[in-house]
């Protein structure tokens, strides 16, 4: 049984330092595990979590792995549970960097609304109030919320480098001469990266593992299942040996996070399957319908992600309709779904006499 800021020792210079789950009902937030690393006589921290005992728990970690004089904050997307403790940095007493991605600044900005959206999609589907309630319910958990400090800066910022690691080639940016590669993925949300610690093997992939299907609302499935399977390719070479990420509490060595990985691939083709079937022969789907089926679905094949319930499960939903190409006929989130027709309808000849409208008008050629 692990508990908020237990740490695991992976190697004399590499801490990881666990979060917890979240729990709505109850009044706590998740916290993502975070990662405390040193290269020479910087201090790395991938992810700074929420709450002040994480806050608490980042600095034990970063007095265990060595004499450090300069650190590097990386922050791998905007997700509150991932940000709240990011003006750790200016209080480490050394020259610090502190990286976010550019995509995700707007919900750093203005959490609420991006929730809001989130949750527009979703009201009606599963019980909850209506927006803004559960958005500004959910954001209130997360406390203290510092995204920012006086050193942070985009990634983007910096020139785009290719990064060759093994076989396969990532676009990205790298650090401490090469030691920290941070490599855009961007499936979970907008900027999400994952970064590859390279003296130690570690590949934190964060929350692009958080399930076969992103729920939320800037989301790209094909994304989240290519670096699935490119993190997977980097084990199978042996350019990577540890994976960590965002809520497993849990260090995957070698064959044991490739297994992981195929197996998160496995479900995404499940619930790919499921969803074609339950809309198969439906000329319009109903999303209240398909999220209540498809949640049994997700019961069924013991598919949870990150922090399993109701409203995630439904955000998924809505996701996997647009995933196997339905698309919404109107505004209202009761609108039903449908696929898009294959062909053009037949053009309307214009009837005698019409001049306007129709078809265009034939002219004859001059004499």
């Amino acid at each position: 049984m692990t508990a908020l800021g237990d740490l695991i020792e992976i190697d004399d210079r590499t801490v990881l330092v666990l979060g917890q789950g979240l729990d709505v009902e109850h009044g706590q937030p998740d916290v993502a595990n975070a990662l405390v690393h040193r290269v020479d006589d910087t201090l790395v921290l991938v992810d700074t979590g929420v709450t002040a005992a994480f806050r608490a728990a980042l600095r034990e970690a970063a007095g265990r792995v060595g004499h450090w004089s300069r650190a590097l904050v990386l922050t791998t997307h905007g997700h509150l549970d991932h940000v709240g403790n990011n003006d750790l940095a200016d209080e480490l007493g050394v020259p610090v960097e502190h990286y976010v991605p550019a995509l995700d600044l707007d919900q750093m900005r203005d959490p609420v609304a991006y929730w809001v959206r989130s949750f527009e999609r979703i009201t009606g589907l599963v019980p909850l109030p209506a927006p803004p309630a559960p958005a500004g319910k959910m954001v209130s958990l997360f406390q203290p919320m510092r995204p920012f400090g006086a050193t942070t800066r985009t990634y983007e910022e910096r020139p785009l480098e290719l990064i060759r690691i093994g076989s396969l080639r990532f676009t990205g940016w790298t650090f401490a001469d090469g030691a920290v590669r941070v490599l855009r993925s961007q499936g979970h949300c907008a900027g999400h990266v994952v970064v590859h610690l390279r003296d130690c093997g570690v590949l934190h992939l964060s929350d692009e593992g958080n399930g076969p299907c992103g729920a939320m609302a800037d989301a790209d499935q094909l994304k989240i299942q290519t670096v699935l399977g490119a993190v997977a390719h980097l084990f199978e070479e042996g350019e990577a040996a540890l994976l960590t990420d965002g809520h497993t509490f849990a260090v995957r060595r070698g064959a044991e996070a490739v297994s992981h990985l195929d197996g998160l691939l496995d479900q995404v083709v499940a619930l790919q399957e499921s969803a074609l079937r339950l809309t198969r022969g439906s000329g319009r789907v109903r999303p209240d319908v398909f999220t209540t089926r498809y949640a049994e679905t997700v019961a069924e094949l013991g598919i949870g992600g990150a922090n399993p319930n109701a409203m995630f499960v439904a955000m998924m939903a809505v996701n996997q309709l647009r995933e196997v190409g339905l698309r919404p006929g109107g505004e209202g989130v009761d609108a039903p779904w449908s696929r898009p027709a294959l062909r053009n309808p037949a053009p309307v000849s214009p009837g005698p006499g019409s001049g306007t409208g129709g078809s265009p008008m034939t002219v004859p050629s001059p004499p």
